[in-house]
């Protein structure tokens, strides 16, 4: 017996490989390699080809071979155009071919001999059927029809003389009596994909299956199939066998990916015991010498090796042994190994690094402690954040004022300050109160008969509800909607609100709402505040001003109808206060020069007031700035995207919804990106079990793809509460048995108008009230059908 590993080259790749019943002898096949040889003491040694003459065929390429068990001169090949061959290898004759079975309608997948009958061969084809050879007459003695698209893998089974199992592709593993060809005698579905091959354990009554979903099971047929391990692999499973005199080992290759020959521990199904290394190329076949310590293997590398176990990889060796998980609420776990003998394990440190040799690897699980803590982590302050914003939210129901002051208030309450400035700023520019902002047009000359109505003062270059009288604020003069509204503007009475303003008005004078503003302009005059200018016993009332006479253009205020009516006193006094000692500087004041230091203005950007002969201590307002146009859509759109990149999406979708129709104005935010926003958080809603808020949230979707969430899987199939048939029609009436017991509440027994509570398990309910309070203390149904209802 070989105690290294060597191996030998092909000409090409073989499919599978097959030993005699003294494990002297290998035989390989493929499509374009059939040889045996002989197994020395450190090689391989051609002893027979099987593919030589010159008539070559089909009947030479093989899927799969075996050798009889108990005859060392018969082989049987499972040929890829449907025919199972015999070969004897005693003939005198160059071909070896014994005898050709034609029976099968396509490829053969599997051939295998009886372990005790050396005649008995059972084939397995892609044609669905299994057929029994016998080799004395031969002919094929019984077929079964697996009714499957075609049958992977037959085995005979070395603990019942007469069965036999077989694996198909749909998943399924077959037991079959020799003596019963009709049917089965029992199956089972082991996969959910194909399964690709099978082996019987050789002392317990166990099978192991190999699958196309990257699985190794083991199933206990004693009494009825039951599974007992499972083995996780990181491939297909193409081909395993039980490792003799192991009760607990199996040996598997892959069909893709993994080059590997791995030797598994069912006990643990994660990590390898051993693996085998040498192959380039996925395994097509293994076989085991008799004995665990060696084994063959074959691979599509076109190389057959001798592998001996000592030379085996341990990946449970290298495996790291800490390790740390984190769950989706943040939990910490951490486990990490123990040494049970400390003294031991410093014992056998100073022996290595004295040189010793390290003991070898023993085949049995060796003693381990570990250890595992656990670190819980507090909710984090997103998740609440989120929750709380979501329930105390307000979207609907009130004006926008209202709406973005109140979710300021509970941003600014949770700590999130930028959050909370992001509704003020949406109040700003959208709310309909003091500081609303409207759409610009661009500029011109406004006369009275066209921008300003009555002839009042309207804004500067804007329309809608400035030049018509709303509460619009003059950028740039200080004047809100409650100054307006007092003094006349607008071609209204004066001291009259003007329309639409209702809910700007307010119960301040002329004088006192004058004297907390600086630079107020009334009428086309500035105004100085109190503590600049005072007007002694002849002040200015504002509201003698006659507002017909005067319009505004590009800033500057003009006549409209007539010239500045000069009949009353605009001399302001030359000084605030009375002079308590003359004045010693005699210089002139720089009221004297009203144009000094100002530039000539083009007549298209402003005009001035030209008055003959003004005083010199007469206040005059030579310019104003002309209001700029400005669109704070894209700056929005931009602050909504950011918000949704940097993953707080209820921001977005709150100011989106609380907006209204005003989110029209937003054009450059296309509506894919909106519902995006809108689905993303009602995923978030759905996964902290907010139903209400997310309910609401689709009432208030103008996307016709969230409006119609509530519109899907809307329907309760119920059931007749006597005889259990569902209600197909409207209402509570039973079309079979014309029972009307569904609509009565099982507790009062009185008929449930309003909302009801249904127990999809026994068909028995009643009113919302009375069934909460019954299960508050029982758990069983209160009609005493003893049905044990569930309710949270």
């Amino acid at each position: 017996m070989s105690s290294r590993t060597f191996f030998v080259t092909q000409e090409g790749p073989a499919n599978a490989l097959a030993l005699n019943k003294d494990y002297s002898h290998v035989v390989i096949a493929g499509r374009n390699v059939f040889k045996v040889y002989s197994i020395e003491e450190d090689e391989f040694v051609e002893s027979c080809n099987l593919r030589t003459g010159k008539n070559l065929n089909l009947n030479f390429s093989c899927n799969d071979v075996a050798w009889n068990t108990i005859d060392d001169n018969i082989l049987a090949t499972a040929a890829t155009n449907g025919a199972v061959v015999v070969w004897n290898l005693n003939r005198p004759t160059r071909s070896k071919q014994e005898h050709v079975f034609i029976d099968h309608k396509r490829t053969v997948n599997k051939v295998s001999f009886h372990p005790a009958e050396a005649a008995w061969l059972i084939s397995g084809s892609q044609d669905g059927t299994m057929k029994c050879f016998d080799l004395r007459t031969k002919e094929a003695t019984r077929t079964f029809y697996s009714n499957t698209e075609s049958v992977r893998d037959v085995q005979f089974s070395p603990h019942q003389h007469n069965a036999f199992a077989a694996v198909s592709e749909n998943g399924n593993v077959q037991l079959w009596d020799l003596r019963r060809s009709d049917r089965c005698y029992h199956q089972f579905t082991a996969h959910s994909g194909p399964v690709f091959a099978c082996d019987w354990h050789p002392e317990v009554p166990w099978i192991a299956t190999a699958s196309r979903d990257k699985t190794i099971k083991v199933w206990d047929l004693s009494v009825k199939p039951s599974l007992e391990y499972t083995i996780h692999t990181i491939a297909s499973v193409g081909h395993i066998k039980w490792r003799p005199q192991r009760k607990y080992h199996i040996a598997s290759c892959a069909l893709v990916v993994d080059c590997s020959v791995n030797v598994w521990d069912v006990r643990r199904p994660y990590i390898p015991f051993a693996a085998f290394n040498e192959h380039k190329d996925v395994a097509t076949g293994i076989s085991w010498r008799g004995n665990p310590h060696t084994f063959l293997s074959t691979s599509r590398d076109s190389t057959l090796y001798h592998h001996v176990f000592q030379d085996a990889s341990r990946p449970a060796s290298k495996a790291n042994p800490q390790g740390i998980g984190l769950n989706c609420r943040g939990d910490v776990a951490y486990a990490c190994r123990v040494n049970i003998n400390p003294s031991r394990s410093a014992k056998f440190s100073n022996l290595l690094r004295k040189g010793a040799a390290q003991p070898s690897h023993s085949e049995q699980f060796c003693q381990a402690l570990s250890n595992m803590q656990q670190f819980t982590c507090k909710e984090p302050k997103e998740t609440y954040w989120f929750r709380e914003c979501a329930r105390r939210y307000i979207l609907t129901g009130r004006s926008l004022a209202d709406i973005c002051d109140h979710n300021a208030a509970v941003a600014k309450d949770l700590k999130r300050q930028h959050v909370s400035l992001i509704w003020s700023i949406v109040k700003t520019l959208y709310s309909n109160k003091v500081g609303e902002y409207n759409q610009p047009t661009p500029p011109g000359n406004i006369s009275r008969d066209e921008s300003v109505p009555g002839g009042g003062v309207g804004g500067v270059g804007t329309t809608g509800a400035g030049t018509g009288g709303g509460g619009e604020s003059l950028a740039g003069t200080g004047i809100d909607g409650d100054q307006r509204s007092l003094l006349g503007a607008g071609g209204d009475t004066p001291g009259a609100p003007m329309s639409g303003d209702d809910e700007t008005e307010t119960d301040e004078t002329p004088e006192q709402h004058l004297n907390g503003h600086v630079g107020h302009l009334v009428g086309g005059m500035m105004f100085p505040a109190q503590g600049d200018f005072l007007f002694g016993d002849g002040e200015l009332d504002p509201l003698s001003i006659d507002f017909d006479r005067i319009g505004l253009n590009g800033g500057v205020f003009v006549g409209t109808n007539a010239a500045l009516d000069m009949q009353q006193d605009w001399t302001l006094p030359s000084e605030a206060f009375p002079l308590r000692h003359e004045i010693q500087d005699r210089s002139p004041p720089p009221e004297q020069f009203p144009n000094h230091g100002s530039p000539d203005m083009n007549d298209n950007e402003t005009q001035t007031i030209s008055i003959e002969d003004q005083p010199t201590s007469v206040l005059c307002v030579t310019s104003m700035p002309r209001l700029m146009a400005w669109d704070p859509s894209q700056t929005m759109v931009d602050m909504l995207k950011h918000h949704a990149v940097m993953g707080d999406v209820q921001t977005s979708a709150s100011v989106l919804l609380a907006l209204g129709e005003r989110r029209r104005s937003l054009v450059s935010l296309d509506e894919a990106t909106q519902e995006h926003w809108l689905l993303g958080y009602l995923d978030t809603l759905s996964r902290h079990r907010l139903w209400e808020v997310a309910t609401q949230v689709i009432q208030l979707a103008w996307v016709p793809s969230v409006s119609q969430l509530n519109q899907q899987s809307t329907t309760v199939h119920t059931c007749c509460a006597r005889c259990g048939k569902p209600l197909l029609r409207a209402g509570w009436l039973c079309d079979r048995c014309h029972c009307a017991e569904g609509a009565a509440c099982s507790v009062c027994h009185q008929v449930v108008r309003g909302l009801y509570a249904w127990c999809q398990g026994c068909a028995h309910g009643g009113h919302l009230f009375h069934m909460q309070e019954w299960w508050a203390n029982n758990k069983q149904c209160p009609t005493g059908c003893g049905h044990i209802c569930e309710y949270s």
